[in-house]
């Protein structure tokens, strides 16, 4: 097996979810500077916050089309060209209806992005370190949001228009994106299954596996001939795989990680810090989530997806319930909110944030996978936007104790999903996967 290709392909699909990660977090930093610039009203600003989520929801629903019918390398080739274009355009806009158009192509990279390149890395990954390639994916949109803290941080103290940069710095790692992805191939389930090449899709999964490419291809033959061929998501033969990854997207986003990664100094500010100290408290949530994720890969495919998720479900409530706790004692102290919440990163970023887009792309079948990925994907996308969108006026309404013990009841019932509906897939091939979900 030719493991140096196989990762390095990986990465390089994977920088798609570095983009996924900067985009989604670098608004955090030019915000208030965006509603200053252009004087724009409650419903405006929430309008600019919100444009680029409302993108990814569209991106998300859309993304199995040209996955499917173009394939997922010229998939690929048309997110690097959106995030890319997105970057200029918000950094140049002079007028705000502008802005908002290159934040929602921006919002539809990062959508597609989400929905075809977890389907690319599995379908290329043996099912030995299928977890830890596609966890790259994860890895990359953790290190994409760090470095947009990052980036937002040191670029604010350049001036009052500061905030064209922090946008438009994204334009370089869109553009590297773009050329080398002319260095990957055609994901060979889609050339075997979707357009018939046999030829090109033996070629590379030559290159692949050289060892057992032949058994292989028989065996995503023979599981597409002993299978009733059946391409509607929804149908009984698909039912458990949808509801394992609706369920799962809905509990990733009701941990209230969006509210976090958008509103990381808002939070902050609320528990008594000032703004500089909220914005690099910002910077460490991105580093704790980059270290735990990176710890996360290492173990997905030694441990399991299951496991992860037991030992993340448990750690979210504790935290959780502590920042509930912090906020209903009358004595919130920046630090200790801020230790908490180190906490409830962690353990997010080595259960959920590591599983969510390896566990959605391996557990539908051949036929309806881009479909299956695309559901996932959307319904994680809707959930971020009402998440987002909420947040604020929840933390109005009920306060911050209330806020966050919502969230903790929610992974509460997380707990429960896992514990009696969760199969663990590690090790299993895409081919044999539906038996295993049937046998859990």
């Amino acid at each position: 097996m030719n493991n140096n290709k196989v990762l390095a392909w990986s990465f390089v699909v994977a920088l798609g979810g570095f983009l996924f990660g900067f985009d989604t977090a670098v608004i955090s930093g030019a915000e208030k500077a965006v509603q200053l610039f252009w004087s724009l009203n409650e419903f405006e600003h929430g309008l600019t916050m919100a444009i680029a989520l409302i993108g990814t929801v569209v991106g998300a629903a859309l993304g199995a089309y040209p996955s499917d019918r173009f394939g997922r390398k010229k998939t690929l080739f048309f997110v690097a060209a959106l995030y890319f274009f997105s970057a200029i355009g918000t950094a140049m806009a002079q007028d705000w209806n502008i802005f908002i158009f290159f934040r929602f192509l921006g919002g539809i990279g990062v959508g597609v992005s989400s929905v075809t390149a977890p389907i690319y890395i599995s379908e290329i990954s043996p099912a030995g370190s299928r977890g830890k390639l596609v966890g790259l994916f994860q890895f990359n949109v953790v290190l994409g949001i760090l470095i947009a803290y990052l980036s937002n941080y040191f670029i604010g103290q350049t001036g009052e228009e500061s905030w064209r940069w922090m946008l438009g710095v994204q334009a370089f790692p869109a553009l590297l994106f773009f050329v080398l992805i002319f260095l990957v191939p055609e994901s060979p389930r889609w050339l075997l299954l979707q357009k018939g090449n046999e030829k090109q899709a033996r070629l590379i999964m030559q290159q692949i596996n050289s060892e057992s490419y032949e058994n292989d291809i028989v065996q995503i033959r023979n599981s597409q001939l002993n299978t009733v061929r059946e391409t509607r998501l929804f149908s009984k033969t698909n039912r458990t795989p949808v509801t394992l990854a609706v369920l799962f997207a809905i509990f990733n986003q009701v941990s209230g990680i969006n509210a976090i990664i958008y509103y990381a100094p808002r939070v902050f500010e609320m528990a008594g810090l000032g703004a500089q100290s909220s914005l690099l408290s910002s910077v460490g949530i991105g580093l704790v989530n980059f270290v735990f994720t990176l710890i996360a890969i290492n173990f997905i495919d030694k441990v399991g997806r299951r496991k992860l998720m037991l030992i993340g479900s448990c750690g979210l409530i504790a935290s959780l319930s502590l920042v509930s706790l912090a906020f209903f004692s009358g004595e919130v102290e920046g630090m200790t909110v801020t230790i908490y919440l180190m906490f409830y990163i962690a353990f997010f970023a080595f259960s959920q944030g590591a599983v969510i887009w390896v566990f959605i792309s391996e557990i539908f079948p051949n036929d309806v996978r881009a479909k299956g990925q695309t559901l996932g994907s959307l319904t994680h996308w809707v959930m971020a936007a009402i998440i987002t969108f909420c947040f604020p006026a929840l933390t109005e309404w009920l306060g911050g104790g209330y806020t966050f013990l919502l969230f903790a009841g929610f992974m509460v019932l997380q707990l429960i999903y896992v514990l009696r509906m969760m199969p663990e897939t590690k090790g299993t091939s895409l081919e044999n996967m539906e038996q295993t979900i049937n046998l859990h």
